[in-house]
């Protein structure tokens, strides 16, 4: 029997995985980088596939287990892969519609929100020829991004999130699926958010409040790996958290694209808006668990067992 929260594989999962990390991001940062600079993105990719790096070494070399059949590397097509996958842009789009009601944020159909914020990065003639561009597309960009984001979400970003899915909801919610739902959520959610700390104080998410984006971060991700985790247990399958974090990732540009005012942590979607439209997706969720559906994740005694009843679910 377990005496303890975390189990050996665990620490050093987590221990390696922040080393490596932590330690990118501060090379890059005092060797000068620049986070708005193209270098950041090629930084922010590597940063992401640490964690699967970490748990195939872990897995094959240290404890000599496989992987694909024990995190289920394998795609379930069902339908919470499907909301897995469309979720997201919904979640997004709320957030966009709360953001109004902030005081002082505003509707923008010409989009002067966004290009007021590519202005730190862009110069004047870049912006103009981005607006020439945008004025000749036959619709809205708005509904050109909302296609982009589905697409981007089951693609290339669904690749990206597999990087830190492997670890997140796959090797540390193996080695946590001895507690509930709700708890083994929690740690993950908390661990996931401290790991993006490096990148957030050099920028990324919160630019105007780099130091108080890490407790955002922190609270933002303990709010999405509820979701993600759910999802990822009632789908039977990782790939289902590959999928959700790729499409969360593509769909963030819909939650600002059409507001101006506010600030990183009033609106889009890892600001107070989303926040709050993460939380109408839980609750949905919880309705959903507890009104709803045939076997409940949530009244669950542990993650194994909500997994086992799922998996007797797809098969069924």
């Amino acid at each position: 029997m377990r005496t303890s929260v975390f189990s050996k594989k665990c620490i050093l999962y987590v221990a390696a995985t922040f080393i490596l990390c932590w330690s990118l991001a501060g090379v890059f940062h005092f060797a000068g980088g620049n986070w708005n600079s193209p270098a950041a993105y090629v930084v922010a990719v590597v940063y992401m596939f640490i964690p699967s790096l970490v748990t195939i070494i872990l897995q094959k070399f240290v404890f000599h287990d496989e992987i694909l059949q024990k995190y289920d590397v394998r795609l379930r097509w069902n339908s919470w892969v499907v909301l897995a996958w469309l979720l997201p842009a919904g979640i997004a789009i709320l957030a966009f519609l709360v953001s109004l009601l902030i005081p002082d944020v505003s509707f923008s159909p010409t989009m002067e929100g966004m290009y007021e914020r590519f202005s730190s990065v862009m110069g004047e003639e870049e912006l103009e020829s981005i607006r020439s561009d945008m004025a000749r597309f036959p619709i809205h960009p708005f509904w050109m991004a909302i296609v982009q984001a589905l697409i981007a979400g089951i693609t290339i970003n669904a690749v990206v999130g597999f990087g830190e899915e492997l670890g997140w909801r796959g090797l540390m919610l193996d080695e946590l699926n001895h507690l509930s739902f709700w708890h083994a959520s929690l740690v993950i959610g908390v661990i996931w958010g401290l790991w993006h700390a490096p990148l957030i104080l050099m920028g990324h998410n919160y630019p105007q409040h780099p130091v108080v984006g890490v407790p955002m971060m922190v609270a933002w991700t303990l709010l999405l790996s509820v979701l993600i985790t759910y999802v990822r247990i009632k789908a039977a399958t990782l790939l289902s958290a590959a999928i959700m974090h790729g499409s969360i990732n593509a769909s963030a540009g819909l939650a600002i694209i059409l507001v101006v005012g506010g600030n990183d942590l009033s609106v889009g979607l890892t600001g107070l808006a989303g926040f709050l439209a993460l939380a109408v997706a839980i609750a949905g969720l919880v309705f959903y668990d507890t009104r709803l559906a045939r076997t409940s994740v949530l009244r669950a005694a542990t993650v194994n067992e909500a997994m086992s009843n799922s998996l007797k679910d797809r098969d069924s």
